[in-house]
């Protein structure tokens, strides 16, 4: 991949659209020629990718979540020194570290990478993708002397995520889901070890009977956080089908279920959640 004239450094937004076909042509062998990525280092050391205005940003990055690689669209970024500007929180992971026991590749920023390509592998959905990029930002905050321990990462995940996308101006259902995943993956990736009533806990902050398809979408990405490792790749995850199976027999409770029909409102919805769980402490006890 080269720039064809000097011309390509008079506009900066050539730097991401170069790193978006390079994500989309990888699996062919192109890369970045030298004498371009020398152009981009040029103009990201020069600040000209400073002045990018967040539309023209999230058409890129938006389109580059949808390409074959897209972890390589953040990776060109990276190597030409033009992440620091345009994706700060993103480039800020790089150089974290995570425990190794359950991180081998330990570095926040390649875990991110490895993640995103998951998520490209199990689902074509702009959010699931861009969930799997940002689930983890808040491990760049993560206090030094904490680490390589993150407790804690997950509020402040979401909190640069509803930051990240009010900079980008990232439509509103993004955004949603990608809080969701931030807050609560940790709890995913546990499910088989929560109490019945922290399940049906799980599903109403995920706002699951309302939202079935989200909540699936949750569990991809979900999926994606726990592959995206190294040697994990080709692993199960057994969690998404309990969750599922969780949902399902909670799901099947419903107010013609509840035979006391006197309740008022709230009652109502407390027999609801008490039949719920207890629905799903059957299939815990089963399981």
């Amino acid at each position: 991949l080269r720039h064809v004239s000097p011309a390509f450094s008079e506009d900066p937004v050539r730097v991401l659209r170069i790193a978006r076909f390079a994500a989309r042509f990888a699996y062919l062998g192109f890369t970045v020629a030298d004498e371009t990525m020398d152009l981009m280092r040029q103009m990201s050391a020069s600040g000209e990718t400073d002045a990018l205005v967040p539309e023209r940003v999230w058409t890129e990055c938006s389109r580059a979540l949808l390409e074959r690689q897209p972890s390589i669209f953040f990776q060109v970024l990276r190597d030409c020194g033009a992440l620091r500007s345009i994706f700060p929180e993103l480039n800020a992971l790089f150089g974290v570290p995570q425990r190794p026991e359950s991180h081998p590749e330990v570095d926040s920023g390649i875990h991110t990478l490895m993640v995103l390509e998951q998520s490209a592998r199990l689902s074509d959905e702009l959010t699931v993708r861009f969930s799997a990029l940002v689930h983890d930002l808040g491990k760049a905050t993560t206090q030094k002397s904490c680490l390589p321990s993150h407790k804690g990462h997950e509020k402040r995940s979401a909190e640069l995520v509803r930051a990240f996308c009010k900079r980008l101006r990232i439509p509103k259902d993004l955004r949603n889901l990608a809080v969701l995943v931030a807050l609560y993956h940790g709890q995913s990736h546990s499910a088989q070890e929560l109490e019945p009533p922290a399940i049906l806990t799980l599903l109403k902050n995920l706002d699951a009977f309302r939202r079935p398809d989200r909540f699936a979408q949750f569990l991809l990405a979900c999926e994606a956080d726990s592959k995206g490792r190294e040697g994990f790749e080709q692993s199960l995850y057994p969690q998404a089908t309990y969750l599922r199976a969780c949902f399902e027999q909670a799901r099947a409770i419903t107010s013609e279920r509840i035979t006391d029909k006197v309740l008022n409102g709230k009652e109502l919805g407390e027999a609801i959640d008490t039949k719920r769980v207890q629905a799903i402490t059957t299939f815990f006890h089963k399981s």
